[in-house]
């Protein structure tokens, strides 16, 4: 009976400390339609920021902590919500989650070069205070961790609901034009709630790191369990998230101590955040159309058949002459940045063109990988199956999920990356715990592609083919209605057209085409490990594939190079590591409203450059030919400038327009 009040104790304050970081996200969400995913990077800096305050820089505990929950908190979301969020909850929700996404890894860069790792200790509040009841010590802290969490919750549910400035918080979100006539400001209210949601992250960010510890991703990544428990109230319920965040963490306790430590049952217990906000997913209603609004997005061109087809060509050949004086590290990573590349194409498929945003596309991957090494057919047929099983999976997992959309579909893919990451990939049958399968080159036709560069140059190969095959869905009846269904699943209701297995075909599409990527990778390397896939990988692959273009091929490409680099730029500058997390987290929140990205840069040069150099060089071309010739440019091709790679860009330049 001890146990047990001592194990329900230490749940009840983990639950607790879960409500105070879940209820700042409600009621960011609330009062802004914004889901901070980086809510959790948030309190992991501000938690490193209260250790400086009292370790580095001497000052009283009580004082770094109402510095940090008073001042410096409140100032980040006021800066965050003026020129980060503002406006993002009238977007697209991928937008959205896009830039959030980019916040937390800009965070995590921004926290590793500031404080370097290296061991810190942050202790609990009056660490030699406590009491016991029974044969159970409770501390000071776990009791402030209670109560702070009932207090957060009673003070935020007075202030929405009974007070003027909640009824313009909510006033904000509904309708801000109606707010400003009767002389509200909204973006002066939006700032407020930001401010109070990352204080509260803050606070339990510090609450928590004694437990945890100061560690960049546990700290950030820690949020999942806020996440579940925030769905549990629907993002809107305070008291429904107060009693999720108890719940959740009485169960982890249970688990921890109920629960066999061998077997099956210990995958359980890292994952039981996780399998609840899934189970939370499942069971939410339909999810409501968004009317009133149809929002076009401003997408990269697309090529034309035979442009595409000549920049493939192009690639193949420089692909060839790089592999073929490149050493086997240099090949390595190089087959390594053509892997990247055909898992972004499966987000150009899936996010691109249908809108819909994965945080799972590298477990994907992973399972196309591990069903490679399984099949143990290292062949076009093992290659296919393996496609086949990551597609199968992909479109399992938008099964249960079949009524969402937006932000709880891409929840959804997180919980699932992170089952598969802690419970499936760490099975005996799997990948087995720090384990790796070994796996052998494909072989077409019965000739192995044993050497590097002819298994890399294989790999360009298959982008470029897959690449073609994006290219031409698009430009086809698919293609539009993805398309349609992006812009605006309302008039697509209003046209009678149920898209909900249609996005399951999706997700299984560019399920397969990661698993495809992830099979081409297992036998580039020869062996591979559930390390190789963690799900935090998603996240980076989903920022980059923004940052250069996650409409296009070209940005599939780049982003996939980029990718590969990062690492053998850190290891080669470990002192700018953080750096590079900071440039590729705060550029796709400066790209993310627009998700053509840097290559649409590139577009824009080509076709700069086209219009300068076209007329100076038919007037040349005009003046060799005999009187009266002339010369068709475009037929002849000599239109094209090496700035347009991959062809993604059509002779007429074609955009698709913004409509409202």
């Amino acid at each position: 009976m001890s146990s047990l009040f001592a194990f329900t104790l230490l749940g009840l304050f983990t639950g607790a400390a879960y409500a105070i970081v879940a209820s700042g996200m409600v009621l960011t969400y609330t009062t802004t339609r914004v889901f901070n995913i980086a809510h959790g990077a948030f309190g992991m800096v501000l938690a490193f920021t209260f250790w400086d305050f009292t370790e580095r820089q001497g000052m009283p505990a009580l004082v770094g902590l109402l510095l940090v929950l008073l001042v410096v908190a409140p100032a980040i979301g006021w800066f965050t919500q003026r020129f980060v969020a503002r406006g993002l909850g009238e977007g697209p929700v991928s937008v959205s989650l896009v830039v959030t996404v980019g916040l937390l890894v800009g965070l995590i860069g921004v926290a590793q070069q500031v404080w370097p790792p290296a061991p810190r200790v942050v202790l609990p509040f009056k660490p030699e205070s406590g009491f016991e009841i029974g044969d159970t010590y409770v501390t000071a802290h776990q009791l402030i961790t209670i109560a702070c969490s009932i207090a957060v919750a009673g003070l935020l549910y007075a202030l929405l609901n009974h007070t003027r400035i909640g009824t313009a918080m909510r006033a904000s979100v509904d309708n801000p034009e109606l707010l400003k006539l009767f002389g509200g400001r909204p973006d002066t209210v939006a700032a407020l709630s930001w401010a109070i949601g990352i204080s509260l992250a803050a606070l339990g960010g510090i609450l928590l790191t004694p437990t945890v510890g100061l560690d960049y991703y546990a700290l950030t990544l820690l949020v999942i369990n806020a996440y579940a428990a925030a769905m549990l109230g629907r993002l809107k319920s305070l008291p429904l998230t107060f009693a999720g965040a108890m719940g959740l963490g009485i169960a982890e306790s249970y688990a921890v101590a109920y629960l066999p430590t061998d077997g099956f049952w210990s995958t359980i217990r890292p994952v039981i955040p996780a399998l609840f906000l899934f189970a939370v997913m499942i069971a939410l209603p339909q999810a409501q159309l968004r009317i009133g609004q149809v929002k076009g997005i401003v997408t990269a061109p697309v090529p034309s058949f035979r442009n595409a087809v000549g920049w493939g060509g192009g690639l193949l050949a420089v692909a060839a002459v790089l592999v073929a004086g490149a050493s086997t590290a240099d090949a390595l990573l190089m087959g390594t940045a053509a892997t990247y590349a055909i898992v972004m194409l499966s987000m150009v498929l899936l996010t691109g063109y249908g809108g819909h945003v994965s945080l799972a596309q590298f477990t994907f991957a992973g399972v196309g990988a591990l069903a490679y090494a399984k099949l143990d057919e290292p062949n076009l047929w093992g290659l296919a199956m393996s496609a086949v099983i990551a597609g199968l999976v992909g479109a399992l997992v938008a099964i249960p999920v079949l009524r969402l959309t937006g932000l709880y579909l891409a929840l959804s893919t997180l919980a699932f990356a992170v089952l598969m990451d802690k419970m499936i990939f760490q099975q005996d049958w799997a990948y087995k715990f720090n384990g790796t399968l070994q796996t052998e080159r494909l072989s077409v036709a019965g000739v192995s592609l044993g050497t590097d560069a002819v298994y890399v140059w294989v790999m360009v190969l298959v982008f470029v083919l897959v690449g073609l095959g994006v290219l031409a869905l698009r430009r086809g009846t698919l293609g539009r209605l993805l398309i349609a269904m992006r812009d605006s699943p309302s008039a697509c209701g209003t046209l009678g057209l149920d898209l909900r297995w249609f996005r399951v075909g999706l997700f299984g599409l560019s399920a397969s085409i990661a698993g495809l990527a992830g099979a081409l990778f297992a036998g580039l390397r020869g062996s591979v490990g559930a390390a190789d896939f963690l799900y935090f990988q998603s996240l980076l692959m989903l920022l980059l594939a923004v940052v250069f273009g996650v409409t296009s091929v070209t940005g599939a490409l780049l982003g996939g190079i980029a990718l590969m680099l990062m690492p053998v730029w850190q290891s080669d500058h470990p002192s700018l590591a953080g750096v590079l997390f900071v440039l590729v987290g705060f550029g796709a929140v400066a790209l993310g409203r627009d998700p053509n990205g840097l290559a649409n840069l590139l577009f824009k040069v080509g076709r700069l450059v086209r219009d300068r150099f076209e007329p100076q060089l038919r007037e040349r071309l005009d003046g060799l030919l005999p009187q009266g010739g002339s010369v068709d440019l475009a037929a002849a091709g000599a239109a094209e400038v090496p700035l347009r790679t991959m062809g993604d860009v059509s002779d007429d330049a074609a955009i698709e327009g913004s409509v409202r």
